[in-house]
């Protein structure tokens, strides 16, 4: 143990974000008996994956900063814990970490992975000419999607290496098990057994298009009265979209959840999970779904067109043609055959492409190789 390869991740906050989902689940699976993980992360509110991450065998450590500068400057202390902890390599993740740690590898020389979760046309101008100017100094990009790999080289053209390692997500944790959890989310929030449920799992943010989201929810309930839609998730936009809520009278026929670190029973609650985005890296959320047998219906954001390649893995539309999404769904609810079809064919893709011990096998080979 005492030879262990220590791998510091840094990361702007742990809160329940795609990026953050990640670092737990890829710990459970990583071999502890060669690797010992370490997380700083710097918003001290967004925290919901520090127990889980503990509970995991991980080693956290806030270090509080109010805002982004304020987080540059706790450069110093990186430095010093990654003096007195030894550290093998840091894994940085999303473009304020990266920097930091960029600027930490200038500083001592320590190898820097760095995972870039999306794609670079979609940053504030400010965040894509800092990523431009300091990306080549770490030592390896990672995308977690050919689209987001693309978008490094187009955009940074970096002369550093850059590969794609793609998100996963762990389907033996996501697995459609339990027909109690299913009744019991659907009664806690007073939905019928029978009932045909619509959802989504994100943080409410604008690219997500929630707005959106409750428009095809509102379509779809016209249509049909035994639809019901479920979000779990929370952000800034929350109070806009409660209001674009009571403005469509939709009343309790979409439930709000709230944020929920425990995620699995809401999916085994869902018959289809919708997403509406107008851009994406390679949705963690989405691969919980297809893995929990969710059918999915999405726009052709990002990396959702890579996985959901082909109508026998899910249904998907143009982002500019988001209304077809309301047609697909009720699609879905009057062929009964089809949805069990895409239910389970969601789960094989992830299985046969998007496995997190796939993920992890890639990053501990990475790992070795770029160590100190």
């Amino acid at each position: 143990m005492e030879n262990r390869i220590k791998v510091l991740h840094i990361i702007k906050s742990l809160g329940r974000g795609g990026a953050e989902m990640l670092l737990p689940e890829t710990l459970k699976l990583h071999d502890q008996t060669s690797y010992e993980f370490h997380y700083i992360y710097f918003l001290p509110w967004k925290n919901q994956m520090v127990k889980t991450i503990e509970n995991a065998g991980g080693l956290v450590t806030c270090l509080p900063a109010k805002n982004n500068i304020a987080l540059f400057f706790k450069y110093s202390k990186i430095r010093q814990y990654i003096k007195d902890h030894d550290i093998d390599l840091v894994h940085a993740h999303l473009p304020w970490a990266g920097f930091v740690s960029r600027f930490v590898h200038w500083l001592t020389g320590v190898p820097v992975l760095y995972t870039e979760h999306n794609l670079q046309e979609r940053y504030h101008y400010i965040t894509k000419s800092i990523n431009r100017l300091s990306f080549n100094s770490q030592t390896l990009a990672i995308g977690v999607s050919e689209d987001v790999t693309l978008s490094i080289k187009k955009n940074i053209a970096p002369a550093i290496q850059v590969q794609t390692v793609l998100n996963g997500v762990n389907t033996v944790s996501f697995e459609r098990t339990n027909t109690t959890d299913r009744q019991k989310i659907r009664s806690q929030y007073g939905i019928p057994d029978n009932a045909f449920v619509i959802g989504t799992v994100a943080v409410f943010r604008f690219q997500k298009r929630l707005d959106l989201w409750l428009e095809i929810l509102s379509t779809c309930i016209q249509a049909n009265p035994n639809i019901y839609g479920l979000i779990i998730g929370a952000g800034p936009l929350e109070a806009e979209l409660k209001t674009k809520h009571d403005q469509l009278n939709l009343g309790n026929r979409v439930v709000f959840a709230g944020l929920q670190t425990e995620v699995k029973p809401y999916y085994e609650a869902m018959d289809v999970f919708m997403m509406s985005s107008s851009f994406e890296g390679l949705p963690i959320a989405l691969l919980e779904a297809m893995s929990m047998e969710c059918a999915i219906v999405a726009t052709k954001a990002g990396g959702i067109k890579e996985v959901i390649h082909d109508s026998s893995y899910g249904l998907t539309c143009e982002v500019e043609n988001w209304k077809e999404l309301a047609p697909l769904c009720l699609n879905l609810l009057n062929n009964t055959e089809k949805l069990t079809a895409l239910q389970h064919s969601a789960r094989l893709r992830v299985i046969d492409k998007f496995s997190m011990i796939t993920m992890v096998t890639q990053l501990e080979s990475l790992y070795l190789k770029h160590k100190k």
